[in-house]
């Protein structure tokens, strides 16, 4: 048992270290390993003021352009982006998460109900590489209050924003690089759907800036003692442009400063009981 434990970790060791050469490599040579993989990835882009996000595959690497193959949906909606708009993709290999944004080329629709068309894209200048633990939750430190406010999207700027229509309060229970759990303050009533986009506004440490993303609304239930309403968001469209990976970059830093803050409460409790 214990060569075996010792052979998983030695895989995952030189998977993690593929992944961190990776993180420096040439554009190309990354897409490239997406096409031989066939890794399914995520394409993210704006229509119409909303959010969408499709699965798609890389299917061709050029000189300068590469092909994705978006799947087909089960709903007939059409893919709705334009020569010139800017997506975000994002693909798993390893133990990383490869991110970025590139421009619409061109598209062209598929002639079978296998794939829902081909979308051609400029090949970007450069790629983020994400550790995949930072998709991992991470709990808010024991001590630590994060007030956090719920803005429904286009209204963070009316003067209706401070009313309970549009504007939510509550305290931040988790957070990865995905995404987050908040638990609203008792005694409001938000009509919150699932699916709804939502602006997240929160301060992570007192002496941050503020730290605010786009997520969509992926459950809404009631907490254990049934007095409150938890709400889980996942992030979005934070690879379409540089501002948005530059939040999910402090988001990551969130997630390692709270993880690395956990760690060290667990061990002072351990220490106390001990009693050393």
């Amino acid at each position: 048992m214990t060569v075996i434990l010792k052979q998983i970790e030695r895989r995952g060791d030189a998977a993690e270290n593929e992944v961190a050469m990776l993180g420096g490599a040439e554009p190309r040579k990354i897409l490239q390993i997406a096409v031989s993989t066939r890794n399914p990835a995520i394409m993210s882009y704006m229509s119409r003021g909303k959010w969408h996000a499709s699965q798609v595959l890389v299917t061709d690497v050029g000189a300068n352009t590469f092909d994705i193959e978006v799947s087909p949906r089960k709903e007939s909606h059409p893919i709705n982006i334009q020569v010139g708009q800017q997506v975000g993709v994002s693909f798993k290999h390893g133990y990383g998460k490869f991110i970025f944004e590139a421009t619409v080329i061109g598209f062209q629709a598929s002639p079978n109900s296998h794939s829902g068309g081909t979308v051609s894209l400029s090949c970007p200048a450069s790629i983020q590489m994400v550790q995949r633990r930072n998709y991992f939750r991470v709990e808010v430190p024991r001590g630590l209050k994060v007030d956090v406010i719920l803005r429904r999207r286009g209204h963070k700027n009316s003067d209706r924003d401070q009313s309970c229509e549009h504007h939510w309060k509550g305290k931040l229970v988790d957070i990865s690089a995905g995404g987050a759990q908040i638990v609203l303050d008792s005694g409001q009533s938000p009509n919150i759907r699932k699916g709804q986009f939502i602006e997240l506004q929160f301060t992570p440490m007192p002496y941050e800036e503020p730290l605010m993303f786009d997520g969509q609304v992926r459950s809404i239930l009631p907490t254990a003692d049934e007095k409150n309403i938890c709400v889980g968001l996942q992030a979005v469209g934070l690879e379409t442009s540089a501002q948005g990976r530059n939040t999910l970059q402090r988001l990551c830093n969130v997630v390692e400063q709270y993880h690395q803050a956990n760690q060290s409460s667990a061990k002072h409790m351990d220490f106390k009981t001990t009693g050393y």
